[in-house]
């Protein structure tokens, strides 16, 4: 019989919780964002309480002493966690948040407590809310069962007896057995498959998806964060408390927060590796983090607190925020204005390597690097140079500065500008750039490359004297604003028998205009509306020519054929793409200064939005808001005519209440809604209404 690399270990609730406490099973600090709603927490718990099974738990052995305690921990950690946790955290951190009361920390590193509640003569669980814990039938919140059991009971029969008057003796009892019920979860057997320690991570993620088909695939990053929480459990905790600031804004002090990304630990940690190993493969990290010897494939404890040694050093610095703001800033200097021209996070994670390697190793002056990082950021984003088989190409491009010498700045800059110069070749701007701007797509790299191509040029909108790049700030959420205009209008296509969507809709048939342009235009012809805006505007004939090149519109476009006006404007972008381009090599070059953009509160008042939230059920009457603050907490409530009451006062508006307040920002990213899944951004409800 062929030997198994698993055993059955039978665990009751209570010793799971208790090994969880103890450290001996590596739940990591209840930190990994917890993605389930309550209700599945309410149903594990029915489920449980009725005798139903609730599935198995997958653990892997990590084949560390009992009572041996982890290097480059905190002094509150122990001891290093025997059972690292492959199959079953959301139950787990379900039972341990319940049991304990623990706070969870969700998809939004936002914290809450899970609160489940009883009604016991009925024996029904629900998520608690506000109707709920107001309702004498229902024990509003079970986790104190788990505590103080008697006391538990005797107030709930105390409340509910002042609301229905005096109850049986038999009532009495049969309630008290109904919440007998609840506290004998304790004891609700789990069982536990346990993989050995022998087995490698690729044998474990092999047997996760063999056995649970649905679940999430592991992949080398959860192997490596999994393996922190054990060995450098202070490193991933600080990956993720820089995750968790990078997505609320504060005031008062500096914060990774930006506008590009909003990163996860696991991004996080592709940088550092990078850094510290020239790495991007992370297959290969991981099995140097295990201690693992390339040359012989022998394992060394040892060597292992060398390599987690050399990672915490390049944390550190991929942490550092004077590297983050000022890496930043190169992101700003191409042109790219917010995430959402950003088309995937792979090229801001891994230009942000190649800004620490040339900064931190080859001590490149950071005038200079901000100049060759922003070229970089554009083409490699521009090309989609980090997509596909992104962690090959990546480890190429650190292969090419292999052979230079530390301190050697302009050897970084030098090579990364060949590789610039040999990926962006005439043929590109000519045939490759045109032919990728015939697409339909709304995030296309090549769109996006034009977007910030007239961000660096200072472009007008079209047919207005405001910037593109104003309308594009990301600080500001406005309900009217710039538009993406059809220049052969959609109604007019129709009438000419073009019915094709991806034609109609192609990148080159669009410009950026003011809402009320685009309102005024409608479905005319080009030859009718556009002579018309022009003697309606008054602009001069240089405004206008200029406006027409950056723009890329053909000379007469409006008469053109709509098949050849198609062709002719994707080259006339490219040519603005590369003109931008060419800016951005000059050392002279000054990215304009950010406009301010005043939000209007005839088109985009902040309470007419909380009022269409209420009016669609994403937010009901009485929610609370919260804003985060240097002090702590900020708590408002909606009214139900969309108003907002705060400090004893009813506010017009919720950015009424954050200046009363002092806060500054964007009112949408600063407040999150208190909902039964959790807190939700307001930001994320408005684009769920927008969506709608």
């Amino acid at each position: 019989m062929t030997d198994t690399l698993f055993r059955a270990v039978p665990f009751s609730v209570r010793q799971l919780v208790d090994n969880i406490k103890r450290g001996d099973i590596a739940l990591p600090d209840i930190q990994r964002p917890f993605v389930w709603q309550n209700r599945k927490v309410r149903d594990l718990f029915d489920s449980m309480v009725k005798g139903f099974p609730v599935g198995y738990l997958l653990f892997w052995a990590t084949g560390a002493d009992n009572g041996v305690r982890p290097i480059g921990t905190d002094a509150k950690d122990e001891k290093v966690a025997r059972w690292l946790i492959v199959d079953g955290q959301q139950r787990l951190t379900s039972l341990f948040s319940v049991l304990t009361g623990t706070a969870v920390v969700r998809e939004d590193f936002s914290e809450s407590r899970i609160k489940i509640a009883f009604r016991p003569h009925d024996c029904t669980f629900e998520v608690a809310d506000a109707a709920i814990e107001n309702d004498p039938e229902f024990l509003a919140d079970i986790t104190p069962l788990f505590d103080d059991y008697k006391a538990t009971v005797r107030n709930y029969l105390r409340r509910l007896e002042e609301a229905r008057g005096e109850l049986s003796e038999d009532e009495r009892d049969r309630l008290d057995d109904q919440f007998d019920r609840v506290r004998d979860v304790g004891a609700y057997p789990f069982q536990v498959i346990e993989l050995d320690a022998a087995m490698d991570e690729e044998q474990v993620a092999d047997v996760f998806v063999r056995i649970n088909s649905e679940g999430v695939p592991l992949n080398q990053a959860d192997f490596i964060l999994t393996l922190m929480s054990v060995f450098r459990d202070k490193a991933r905790r600080q990956l993720e408390d820089f995750a968790r600031a990078a997505k609320v804004p504060t005031i008062s002090q500096a914060s990774p927060f930006n506008w590009y990304l909003q990163p996860q630990p696991d991004h996080l940690l592709r940088v550092a590796i990078a850094l510290a190993f020239r790495r991007a493969v992370l297959k290969h990290a991981y099995s140097m983090l295990r201690g693992k010897a390339m040359e012989t494939g022998e394992f060394s404890a040892e060597r292992r607190e060398e390599q987690f040694d050399r990672l915490q050093a390049a944390q550190d610095h991929v942490l550092n925020l004077v590297h983050w703001h000022e890496f930043l800033q190169c992101i700003e200097r191409a042109g790219f204005r917010s995430s959402k021209m950003v088309s995937g996070s792979n090229s801001v994670l891994y230009t942000y390597a190649l800004w620490l390697i040339g900064r931190t190793e080859f001590g490149v002056p950071l005038d200079r690097l901000r100049e060759v990082i922003a070229r970089w950021f554009f083409m490699a984003h521009t090309t989609a140079r980090y997509s596909g088989s992104f962690e090959t190409r990546f480890e190429a491009d650190m292969g090419h500065l292999n052979d230079l010498k530390s301190g050697d700045a302009d050897g970084f800059i030098t090579i990364l500008d060949r590789i610039i110069n040999d990926r962006l070749t005439a043929d590109y701007w000519s045939i490759n750039l045109p032919n990728e701007l015939a697409t339909s797509a709304s995030k296309s790299p090549a769109l996006m490359a034009y977007l910030a191509a007239l961000n660096v040029l200072d472009a007008d909108v079209l047919l207005s004297t405001t910037k593109v790049r104003s309308r594009l700030e990301p600080a500001i959420s406005l309900k009217k604003g710039i538009e993406r205009h059809h220049l052969f209008p959609k109604g007019y296509l129709r009438r000419q028998g073009i019915k094709d969507l991806k034609k109609i809709n192609q990148i080159a048939n669009y410009a950026m205009v003011e809402w009320s342009d685009n309102i005024r235009i409608s479905d005319q012809s080009p030859d009718q509306y556009w002579a018309a805006q022009i003697a309606e505007k008054g602009f001069d004939s240089s405004r206008m020519r200029i406006q027409q090149e950056l723009h890329a519109l053909p000379e007469d476009w409006e008469s053109m054929d709509f098949e050849v006006f198609l062709a002719h404007r994707r080259r006339l972008m490219a040519g603005v793409v590369q003109r931008a381009f060419d800016l951005l090599r000059s050392n002279t070059y000054a990215p304009p200064a950010p406009a301010v953009l005043v939000e209007s509160t005839a088109t985009s008042s902040v309470d007419v939005m909380l009022g269409d939230l209420l009016e669609q059920d994403l937010l009901h009457a009485g929610v609370e808001l919260v804003a985060v603050t240097d002090q702590g907490e900020v708590v408002a409530s909606v009214l139900p005519d969309g108003r907002v009451h705060f400090d004893d006062e009813t506010h017009e508006s919720l950015a009424e209440v954050s200046e009363s307040a002092g806060l500054s920002g964007s009112p949408w990213h600063l407040w999150a809604a208190i909902l039964p899944e959790g807190r939700v951004r307001l930001s994320v409800l408005r684009d769920q209404l927008e969506e709608d």
